[in-house]
């Protein structure tokens, strides 16, 4: 199971719409690791900070998660459409990844930016690959 839903936000969600805030609580509380890292690459972004290539067009993280708790985490948020879109709206930008923990926050505005493009593309993929990643 990706989340921990409470029994009221389950009843909520079965009632109607729930609101991004109650989602992203339960987000937030469900996956503690992932929250904070895409906190900390949005924070990143928003505060400066170059990334692994050099770059002040994006904010990434390199750092493999600290065990498979972590990693899975990490990956139930990327994988959810929903989740990842509250993530995104929550921290004002565009998320993308490779691998299993590459994680980049994009200024929505670059979207379309051949930065961007580079990133998400097969091609960035196959770059940023390596023997320790394979059974990640």
């Amino acid at each position: 199971m990706s989340l921990d839903v409470s029994e009221d936000l389950l009843t909520k969600a079965e009632a109607g719409e729930v609101t991004d805030a109650e989602f992203l609580d339960c987000v937030k509380q469900s996956l503690p690791f992932a929250w904070d890292l895409f906190a900390k690459v949005a924070d990143d972004l928003k505060n400066g900070v170059v990334s692994s290539t050099g770059s002040t067009q994006f904010a990434d993280n390199t750092t493999p998660p600290p065990d498979e708790q972590a990693r899975g985490q990490l990956l139930r948020a990327l994988a959810s459409d929903s989740m990842r879109a509250a993530l995104e709206r929550h921290h004002g930008v565009k998320f993308a990844f490779q691998n299993c923990h590459r994680i980049a926050a994009f200024p929505v505005s670059e979207v379309d930016s051949d930065t961007y493009r580079k990133f998400t593309s097969p091609r960035g993929q196959l770059l940023n690959q390596s023997p320790e990643l394979k059974d990640c």
